[in-house]
């Protein structure tokens, strides 16, 4: 062992916990060397469970000094419910001797208890959700917010959410400040993470790309452009230059797997920031200063990590993607796809960023399903503490693989369940107009969901873009869509896709959806809540539309502020508006934040939303948790009977 790794501490990231149940104990982590580690649980009874982890672990070595761990065990006796469990991770030293949590990571401990807990909840009473974080985003962190709530609750586990939801954009791998693209190398060469070959790129592999003088704000000159499709670029950028990768800020997006694995590392963890010393590269003017505007925000980000890692050690998270995770506009409509798919280096990158989130935050979602894939992401990796270049060709295949993967999507059984929809991968395409936006989900894949709802007398859905958004800004999207830009205002909406918004309608219109259905989202960098009535039907649903969002994002608020009340002057209920919308067939009743000023409805802060359920699944109570401090609570409408 080199004194370089010696001095690596043995855990870098994590516990995170995962998928956790009454009888199958989930986490996931990332440790510096290949470590012997035993769990023990204990479960408010006087015997403590032992599980030495060795059978149920797989161990992927992602660097020379990077072991990713995927930890899933098979509990013999189950779990109580609704009550503390407290958990030590205890890892064997060099030495022989083993160290508990408490001992390596003291900061994952609340105050007055000896270990970190969780709960199981016997129903899925009380849910925390959020999206959209962004680590440069000058704004309070909302996982912080969620870690101060937690704290004030240690007295009560039984309050605790069942379940930590993050509903989108966990990682913004297309819009990275460039103090963070600087630690992220940093951690890289830190860790031996692995090189790779890139095909189809100006730069050969992966050190050629991060020395090279466009790495830091100028990606945008390496990112792979559309200019042998003069049609799609006339159409979509009125004939200028423009890369396939839209985001407005791509000036440092995620090339490599190693990048986006160290990003997930730098997000959610202190420890690896304790054992680099990035340092500012050689900039221009203009560059250096946003350097040092952005590496004061990253500075504060960072200072809350170890709250942040301490929340997701005591809830069990489920994940599931949206745009930002992989690129913005990241399937938008089908001549997207055809560009990007058909460039083999704007395919590694979509794929790398996919590689990433199976191995980061899919498989825990539902480990049983994705271990297949786990086990052939092996075939890509150098051998065992060895130096090198991933497998080019088993790259590629895993990726082609992830492309054509149908099985993101998820259910957890209730009561209620739980049902995490894939809104990115299984899209429904505008053949006849492929520069339209696709449908968020497929004619099949609605109807998969249309039959997890059958017989369910209610269900909590998360939907990472809402179902049902604002009128007004639904109304802009589809103007610039019309004219052929969609891609100029993420026009990613429900009711985007005539096909797809007919079936969503219909779902909900059908006889045998009676329930009671909540759905939450993300992705719009605002937060609201809809009580939604169907109009002329018997034993109708009844909907809510809750959406909370970012965690550490928000949207300018001057237009927020005009587009909110814009939208409540035109589309007010007594509305001629209201039906030339696909929405006509429904009364939709917004819910006014008691924070805001009078008449918003439209919540614009960094935060984290906590929702309560009663035993039918219907919402009693629904708030944002203000990264900034307090809470926004959002009322029942007066809904005419």
């Amino acid at each position: 062992m080199s004194d370089h790794a010696a001095d690596l501490p043995d855990m870098l990231v994590g516990p995170l916990l995962r998928r956790v149940t009454t009888t199958h104990w989930v986490m996931w982590c990332v440790t510096s060397r290949p470590l012997t580690m035993t769990l023990v649980l204990h479960p408010g009874k006087p015997e403590a469970q032992t599980y030495p982890l060795a059978e149920h672990q797989q161990c992927l070595p992602v660097g020379q000094h990077a072991f990713m761990y995927f930890i899933d065990v098979p509990l013999a006796n189950p779990l109580p419910c609704d009550e503390r469990i407290a958990y030590d991770l205890q890892i064997q030293q060099r030495s022989g001797d083993y160290r508990s949590l408490p001992e390596w990571a003291p900061w994952l401990c609340y105050d007055g208890q000896a270990y970190p807990s969780c709960v199981i909840a016997s129903r899925h009473h009380r849910l925390m959700h959020g999206s959209c974080r962004k680590p440069h985003h000058d704004s309070a962190d909302g996982l912080v917010r969620a870690d101060q709530w937690l704290a004030e609750h240690q007295s009560t586990p039984s309050e605790w959410p069942a379940w930590l939801l993050m509903t989108g954009d966990q990682v913004y791998v297309d819009d990275v400040a460039g103090p963070m693209l600087r630690a992220i190398h940093a951690l890289t060469t830190r860790l031996g993470l692995f090189d790779e070959h890139l095909e189809g790129a100006t730069v050969s592999d992966s050190q050629a790309l991060y020395t090279s003088p466009d790495s830091y704000y100028q990606r945008s000159q390496l990112l792979p452009d559309i200019t042998s499709n003069a049609a799609l670029r006339e159409r979509f950028f009125g004939g200028v230059k423009k890369p396939v990768f839209t985001s407005a800020n791509a000036q440092n997006h995620l090339m490599t797997l190693s990048e986006m694995l160290a990003m997930y590392c730098l997000v959610w963890s202190p420890v690896v920031w304790r054992i680099i010393t990035p340092s500012q590269p050689s900039l221009g003017e203009q560059e250096a200063a946003l350097y040092q505007q952005e590496q004061a925000v990253i500075d504060d980000f960072v200072a809350g990590l170890p709250q942040c890692a301490r929340v997701m050690a005591h809830l069990p998270s489920l994940m599931i993607f949206d745009d930002h995770d992989v690129t913005d506009d990241w399937n938008l409509t089908a001549e997207w796809e055809r560009s990007a798919y058909g460039h083999p280096f704007s395919k590694r990158i979509i794929g790398n960023a996919l590689i990433a989130y199976l191995l980061c935050q899919g498989w825990g979602n539902a480990p049983d399903k994705l271990n297949p894939l786990i086990d052939e992401a092996t075939a890509m990796l150098p051998s065992t503490g060895s130096a090198g270049y991933l497998d080019a060709a088993a790259q590629d295949a895993l990726i082609e693989r992830l492309l054509h993967f149908k099985g993101w999507a998820f259910q957890v059984p209730g009561p209620p369940p739980l049902m995490v929809l894939d809104t990115r991968t299984r899209r429904w395409q505008n053949e006849r107009r492929p520069q339209r936006p696709s449908g968020l989900m497929d004619w099949e894949a609605l109807i998969e969901m249309q039959q997890a709802l059958i017989g369910a007398p209610s269900a909590v859905i998360i939907s990472p873009a809402p179902m049902f958004g604002v009128k007004l800004i639904e109304g802009i999207q589809k103007l610039f869509t019309w004219i052929g830009k969609p891609l100029m205002v993420d026009a990613e909406n429900w009711m985007a896709h005539r096909g797809a918004a007919n079936v969503l309608l219909q779902i909900w219109r059908h006889s045998k959806t009676p329930g009671n259905y909540v759905i939450l989202s993300g992705d719009v960098h605002y937060s609201f809540a809809y009580d939604i009535v169907v109009r002329h039907r018997q034993h109708a649903p009844r909907l809510w539309q809750i959406t909370s969002s970012g965690v550490k994002n928000t949207f300018p608020t001057n237009l927020l502020n005009t587009f909110d009340r814009l939208n409540r002057w035109l589309y007010a209920p007594w509305s001629p508006l209201n039906w030339f919308t696909k929405r006509r067939k429904l009364s939709i009743y917004p819910r006014d934040p008691d924070r805001a000023s009078a008449g918003e409805r439209l919540w614009n802060a960094s935060g984290m939303g906590l929702v309560t359920l009663d035993e039918q699944g219907c919402p009693v109570d629904i708030r944002q948790l203000d990264a900034a401090g307090g809470e926004a609570c959002f009322p029942p409408p007066n809904i005419p009977k």
